[in-house]
C-alpha cells in the first residue's frame, strides 16, 4: 500500500508545477522500532514479528497502520545484539574514538510489504522541514539485515542503485553471490552453495543413496535445493521427490505431508527456511508421522522454539548444520537489564517517545521477555550480527582516518559507496577469535557446525555438537563427524537405511531397473569365469588366463588343472591292466622258457618268439608314461617309446611271418630260400625296421619336440594339461610307420593262412594283425574327438588294447597245448603224416 503511494507521490512530483521541488510525505509517516542519534548511522531491518494484519482497503476512511504480532524471539535477539555490539563500541577508544554510532531498527513483521515500507524509512530518513517536507538527505551508511533471502533481494535491489552497502547476518542463498547484480551486498555467512554440498557430503558419507527432499518455495530454498540436487546426481545419490511449499500455501503443505507419507526414502533432506519448517513440523506432529531421518539447514535447525515434547517425537534425531556457535561477551547480561533499561523506548522518558506517537502498547508482547535469558546462548546468528557490526565500525574507521591519539576526522563526509569500497578491504578479529574478511563475492569462508536434535535422561532437550564442516579444506576432508555420538531418528542408536535397493554383494553386478532411478536395481550373478570384489559393483570383470571365477563369483582362482593322474580311478584301472598285461607277459616268456626244449616252442621260433615277448612287455610299460603330471621329459618319453615298442613289436611279428612263408618255400624240391632268412637275416630285419624309427623319432625331436601344453581353449573353466605334439607330421609319421609294417605282416601272413594246421600260426598272426589294425583304426576318430585326459586314455587304451591282442592271438594257442594237451607237444605230432609237412617242419 505504502509502495503505491510512493508511486503516486512521484508521479505527482513529475507533473504539477510546484515551487519547491523536494519530496513532500503523504500519509503518516512509519517510525522505526528502535532509534538512536550518532555522528554515523547503520540501519537494521528484522522481523521481530511473524505475523502482520492487514488493515481494510474499503477507501471509505483513511487505511490504519498495519497490526504486527507473534514475537519471533530469534530476530529479536538480533536487534539486541545489533545495539549491544554499536555501545560497545562507542565505548572503545581504539575503534572509532570521538565517534558515536546511531541505529535506526525496523520491524518487518516477515512481510514482504513491512520489507519494503522499512526500506524506504531507512533510506529517507525522518527528518522534514516545514510542512512534512523531507529533507533528501538519507543520514544511512550501511543495513544490517535482512534475515530471509527473499527479504533481502528486495532490500539488496532497492538500495543497490544508491550504492548503500547491506550487510546480512543469514541470507545465504547462492543467488546473492552475483557481484553484477548485488554489487554492494555483503554477508557474515557463507553462500548456500558450500551448505548445499555439505548436505550431499553428510548423504553420501553415512552411505544413503535413497532420498526425499523438501524446499522453501523461495529464492532461498528453490536456489539451494537446485544445487543439492545437481551435486547428489553427480554423487550418484538419488531423489525419490523433490517438492516444495510456501508458508501461504496450506493445500501444498498438505500434499508435501502425503508425499513424505507415501515415499520409501527414510531420510528427507529439508532445504526450508524458519517460518516454512514451523509449519511443516506441525503437520508433521498433527499426523504423528514418525521415523524419517531430518537433514535441516541452518535457519531451523538450532531452533529453540521447535524443541517441544510434540515436535521432537516427530523430528528426534535430526541432524544439520548450523552456524558456528560464539559466545559473545557480556551480551547475556546486556540482554536482561541495560537493553531494556537504554534501548527500549517504552523505558525512555515521554518526550523521548511522543514526537512519534507510539503507545506502549505497541511493545506489549516484547515486555513479556524482559526477564528471559534461556535462549541467548543458543543464538548463532548473533556472532553474524556482531561481524557485521563490526565490519562497519573497521571500514568508517579506515574512511574517517582515525588515530587512537588523534580521534577520527568528523569533518569528512562519508559517501554509501565509499563504505562499500571499505569493506571489501578489511580483516580484522573480533573478541571470539574469529577473523572477518569477505571474499570476492561478498561472503565469508564456510564453516558450519553438525547439530543432532537429543534427549538427555532428565528429559530435556538440546542440539548436541556431532562434527563440524570445513568447506576450505579438500574434499573428502571438509567432514569431520562423529557418529557414536549421534542419536538416530526415534531415539535409535542404529544409523537409519535409506536405499531404494538393497547393496548388491560381491559376486554380483547392478543391473538398472527400466524406468526407475539409477539407484533402483537389481542384483545379477556374474557369468562363469568373472567376478565382481565389491559392493554395488556396475560390472563384472573377467579372470584372467589360468585364473577362474569361485563359487561365490568374489576371487579369481588358479583354474583346476586336469591330466590323467595316477590317483584318479582311471589312472588307477589304466595302471593294472598295465601291470597286468607285463605279468601275463612275463609268465608267458618263463613259460615259453622252461619249455624252450619242446617241439610247439622250437617250431615257433623261440629267439623271435623272446625278442616279440620283451618288446611287449615295453609296450605295456609305455602306457604308463602316459599317465602322470605332462613334463617336457616325459612328453619327449612317452611318444618314442611309443613308436619305437611297437615297431620293435611289428619287426618281430613281420620276421616271423616271413619265416613261416620262407619256411613252406624251402619244402619245395630245389629251393634254397632259407639259406637267405637265417636267424642272423631274422635279426638284422628286426633291426633294421626299428632303427627307422628310431631316425624318425630323432628327427621328431631334433626339429620340433613335444612339450608340455596348458590348453585353455576346449575348457573355459579348467586347464587341460597335454603334451603337444610339437611337430604333427612327426607324429602322424610314427603311426604311419607302425600302420605300414603292421599292414604288410598282415598280407604276409594272410597268404600264408593256408598252410598246414598243426603247426602253422599264420592264421594267428593274421588275427592278431586285423585286431591291431581294427584298434588303431579306431583310435584315430576317439583320439581326435575326446577331450583333455579322456584322449591320452584313449591312447592308452589303444596301446593295451593291441598289445593284449597280439599276446594272446600269438601265445594263447600255444600256452593252451603246453599246458592243457602236452600230449601233442611230441615231435611226432607237429610232424603230421605227409612228406611235405615233415619237410616244412624241419626247414623251419
Amino acid at each position: 500500500m505504502l509502495l503505491f503511494l510512493y508511486t503516486v507521490l512521484l508521479f505527482h512530483h513529475l507533473h504539477t508545477k510546484v515551487e519547491n521541488t523536494l519530496c513532500r510525505i503523504m500519509g503518516d509517516p512509519n517510525y522505526p522500532l528502535f532509534s538512536k542519534d550518532g555522528d554515523v548511522t547503520i540501519g537494521g531491518i528484522f522481523a521481530i514479528h511473524r505475523k502482520e494484519t492487514l488493515p481494510s482497503f474499503e477507501f471509505t476512511q483513511k487505511p490504519q497502520p498495519l497490526s504486527c504480532s507473534s514475537v519471533n524471539l530469534r530476530d529479536f535477539r538480533l536487534a539486541q545484539t545489533m545495539i549491544f555490539a554499536i555501545q560497545e563500541i562507542n565505548r572503545s577508544e581504539s575503534l572509532l574514538p570521538n565517534i558515536s554510532i546511531g541505529y535506526i531498527i525496523y520491524d518487518t513483521c516477515g512481510s514482504r510489504l513491512s520489507t519494503m515500507t522499512a526500506i524506504m524509512g531507512l533510506m529517507n530518513g525522518q527528518d522534514f522541514g516545514p510542512g512534512n517536507i523531507c529533507n533528501g538527505q538519507s543520514p544511512l551508511h550501511a543495513i544490517i539485515g535482512e534475515s530471509e533471502t527473499s527479504a533481502t533481494v528486495i532490500l539488496s535491489r532497492t538500495t543497490g542503485p544508491f550504492k548503500i552497502p547491506v550487510i546480512s547476518h543469514s541470507s545465504s542463498c547462492e543467488c546473492l553471490s552475483n557481484r553484477k547484480d548485488y554489487p554492494s551486498f555483503f554477508r557474515t555467512i557463507s553462500s548456500d552453495y558450500h551448505q548445499s554440498r555439505a548436505l550431499a557430503s553428510i548423504v553420501k558419507h553415512l552411505g544413503w543413496s535413497w532420498v526425499g527432499a523438501v524446499n522453501s518455495d523461495n529464492d532461498y530454498g528453490n536456489n539451494g535445493m537446485a544445487i543439492f540436487l545437481k551435486t547428489v546426481q553427480e554423487e550418484g545419490i538419488c531423489v525419490e521427490y523433490s517438492v516444495k511449499f510456501y508458508r501461504t500455501e496450506p493445500e501444498k503443505l498438505k500434499k508435501v505431508v502425503e508425499t513424505i507419507k507415501k515415499g520409501t526414502a527414510k531420510v528427507i533432506v529439508a532445504f526450508v527456511s524458519f517460518v516454512e519448517m514451523g509449519l511443516l513440523i506441525e503437520q508433521l506432529s498433527i499426523q504423528n508421522i514418525t521415523g524419517f531421518q531430518m537433514i535441516g539447514v541452518e535457519p531451523w535447525i538450532t531452533a529453540n522454539t521447535y524443541f517441544t515434547p510434540n515436535s521432537f517425537h516427530a523430528m528426534g534425531g535430526s541432524l544439520g548444520f548450523a552456524v558456528k556457535k560464539n559466545n559473545i561477551e557480556g551480551f547475556a547480561e546486556y540482554a536482561i537489564k541495560p537493553f531494556w533499561d537504554t534501548a527500549f523506548p517504552c523505558s525512555e522518558s515521554e518526550g523521548n517517545y511522543s514526537q512519534y506517537a507510539l503507545s506502549c502498547s505497541r511493545y506489549e508482547e516484547l515486555l513479556a521477555l524482559k526477564n528471559y535469558n534461556e535462549d541467548v546462548t543458543e543464538h548463532r546468528y548473533s556472532s553474524n550480527v556482531y561481524k557485521a557490526v563490526y565490519a562497519v565500525a573497521h571500514s568508517l574507521h579506515s574512511l574517517l582516518k582515525c588515530k587512537e591519539q588523534e580521534g577520527c576526522e568528523k569533518g569528512l563526509t562519508i559517501q554509501p559507496h565509499q563504505v562499500v569500497e571499505a569493506l571489501k578491504k578489511i580483516n580484522f578479529a573480533i573478541k571470539t577469535g574469529d577473523r572477518v574478511w569477505f571474499d570476492s563475492t561478498g561472503g565469508v569462508v564456510a564453516l558450519y557446525e553438525v547439530v543432532n536434535w537429543q534427549q538427555d535422561s532428565d528429559g530435556s532437550f538440546q542440539f548436541r555438537s556431532v562434527g563440524y564442516y570445513d568447506a576450505s579444506l579438500p574434499t573428502y576432508q571438509n567432514l569431520d563427524l562423529n557418529i557414536e555420538n549421534i542419536i538416530w531418528t526415534g531415539g535409535q542408536l542404529q544409523k537409519p537405511r535409506s536405499v531404494c535397493s538393497e547393496s548388491c554383494p560381491p559376486g554380483t553386478r547392478k543391473a538398472a531397473q527400466k524406468g526407475r532411478p539409477v539407484c533402483c536395481y537389481d542384483c545379477i550373478p556374474c557369468a562363469e569365469g568373472e567376478i565382481s570384489n565389491e559392493t554395488d559393483s556396475i560390472n563384472c570383470k573377467g579372470c584372467p588366463g589360468e585364473y577362474w571365477s569361485n563359487a561365490e563369483k568374489n576371487k579369481c582362482v588358479l583354474k583346476a588343472v586336469e591330466f590323467l593322474s595316477f590317483t584318479e580311478i582311471m589312472g588307477i584301472v589304466l595302471v593294472f591292466f598295465s601291470l597286468f598285461g607285463v605279468g601275463i607277459t612275463a609268465l608267458v616268456a618263463i613259460l615259453f622258457y622252461k619249455k624252450k626244449d619242446t617241439p610247439i616252442v622250437k617250431a615257433n621260433n623261440s629267439e623271435l618268439s623272446f625278442l616279440l615277448l620283451f618288446s611287449l612287455t615295453l609296450c605295456f610299460l609305455c602306457s604308463l608314461t602316459f599317465i602322470g603330471r605332462p613334463t617336457e621329459w616325459s612328453c619327449m618319453l612317452r611318444h618314442t617309446a611309443f613308436g619305437i615298442t611297437f615297431v620293435l613289436c611289428i619287426s618281430c611279428v613281420l620276421g616271423k611271418t616271413i619265416v613261416v612263408l620262407m619256411a613252406f618255400r624251402a619244402t619245395l624240391p630245389g629251393s634254397n630260400v632259407m639259406k637267405w632268412f637265417g636267424p642272423a637275416q631274422q635279426r638284422l630285419s628286426v633291426l633294421a625296421f626299428t632303427l627307422i624309427q628310431v631316425l624318425i623319432c630323432v628327427l621328431w625331436l631334433t626339429i620340433s619336440p613335444p612339450f608340455p601344453y596348458k590348453n585353455m581353449k576346449y575348457y573355459k573353466e579348467k586347464i587341460i594339461l597335454e603334451c603337444s605334439l610339437g611337430s604333427t607330421i612327426g607324429f602322424w609319421a610314427v603311426l604311419s610307420y607302425i600302420s605300414l609294417l603292421a599292414l604288410l605282416c598282415f598280407i604276409l601272413a594272410f597268404l600264408a593262412r593256408t598252410l598246414p594246421d598243426k603247426f602253422n600260426e599264420a592264421k594267428f598272426i593274421t588275427f592278431s594283425m586285423l585286431i591291431f589294425c581294427a584298434v588303431w583304426i579306431t583310435f584315430i576318430p576317439a583320439y581326435v574327438s575326446s577331450p583333455g585326459k579322456f584322449t591320452v586314455a584313449v591312447e592308452i587304451f589303444a596301446i593295451l588294447a593291441s598289445s593284449f591282442g597280439l599276446l594272446f592271438c600269438i601265445f594263447a594257442p600255444k600256452c593252451h597245448i603246453i599246458l592243457l594237451k602236452p600230449e601233442q607237444n611230441t615231435k611226432q605230432h607237429m610232424m603230421g603224416k605227409t612228406a611235405s609237412t615233415s619237410l616244412a617242419l624241419k626247414a623251419y
